[in-house]
């Protein structure tokens, strides 16, 4: 083997000793660290971070940003790389930590984790703290007592509170806790000119009882943006039920009615069956009339007396205007 074979050789091992050295031991982020101040990095720190499959600019770069932000006693190495490991977003955290610093929020290092990890920005929280954010409700319709309605808007300002941001209420509960206030403070009113003529008292009201210990977010203040009066819906509920005690009584007008109707159906066919039985007796008078002749109960004559007796009464009767049924015998 000449001597051309083995410089060819001995640079190809150096340079891929350099490529393997650059990927185990990065230099650049090594070199970046000590220009910046950041002690205790060294060649065994960052080949421990390649071995347990973390990239080191995910732990170095964020360190450097909260050494050079004063924070190099809150954060440390370890605690980067091990909150790494379990999952978390570490640029996002030391940026929340540096802002909250920076503004005079008591925010730990174990805290804003606890927030990341919980689904929540926390670089968003913090900022939401120093910056309060406006949010705007829906149209919310509420009765007062007099029957109108009134539909208001109002827009909310909201600050983040650090505390119970993990587990707390959201924005949209928040908002949902503001409308069933503002429909409180309209339906206690007397009549919807109140409100009309000062909206403060829908705020003023909610306020006054609202608790923020639980929520994710402290209430600042709630500004009523419109107000618009609506249906009269307590004019409208008394023609429903007007309409509804129509119906009724109609309903038991015509139950009556069919029961009448039902009655003089049973009186006729009583009336009918009555005149049957007339019909029935009148045809045994001729019988018993004939029945009498023969046996010599009654005579000749005093039939015929009979007949002109009844001649008589039904004369009288026409001439007096009096109209009676004529009766047959």
């Amino acid at each position: 083997m000449d001597s051309n074979c083995l410089i060819f050789l001995g640079g190809a091992g150096l340079i891929g000793f350099c490529i393997l050295f650059g990927v185990i031991f990065p230099v650049p982020l090594w070199f970046a660290a000590v220009l910046s101040g950041v002690r205790g990095i060294g060649l065994s720190e960052l080949i421990g971070l390649r071995l347990r499959n973390v990239p080191p600019d995910v732990v170095i770069n964020p360190l450097i940003m909260a050494h050079k932000a004063s924070l190099k006693e809150t954060i440390t190495f370890e605690e980067l790389a091990s909150y790494y490991l379990a999952g978390g977003r570490v640029m996002p955290v030391v940026r929340a930590l540096i802002s909250a610093d920076k503004a005079n929020i008591n925010l730990s290092f174990n805290d804003a984790c606890a927030i990341d990890r919980a689904g929540r920005d926390v670089l968003e929280a913090v900022r939401m703290s120093v910056n309060p954010r406006v949010l705007e409700t829906p149209p919310i319709a509420a009765m007062a007592q007099d029957g109108i309605e009134i539909i208001a808007k109002c827009r909310v300002t909201v600050r983040a509170n650090i505390k119970s941001l993990v587990g707390g209420a959201g924005e949209e509960t928040i908002l949902a806790r503001v409308q069933e206030g503002i429909c409180t403070a309209i339906g206690s009113s007397e009549n919807y000119q109140d409100v009309l003529e000062s909206p403060e008292i829908i705020s003023k009201a909610f306020l006054e009882r609202e608790s923020n210990e639980s929520s994710a977010f402290e209430i600042l203040s709630i500004d009523i943006a419109d107000l618009d009066v609506g249906r009269n819906i307590g004019a409208e509920l008394q023609i429903n039920q007007a309409q509804a005690d129509k119906e009724i009584a109609q309903a038991k007008a015509e139950t009556r009615k069919s029961a009448a109707m039902a009655r003089e159906q049973e009186m006729r066919a009583y009336v009918q069956q009555m005149k049957a039985k007339v019909v029935e007796a009148q045809a045994q008078v001729p019988i018993a009339m004939s029945e009498a002749l023969k046996t010599g109960r009654i005579s000749v004559m005093n039939y015929y007396n009979l007949k002109n007796l009844l001649a008589d009464t039904q004369m009288r009767e026409s001439m007096s205007g009096v109209h009676s049924e004529q009766l047959n015998i």
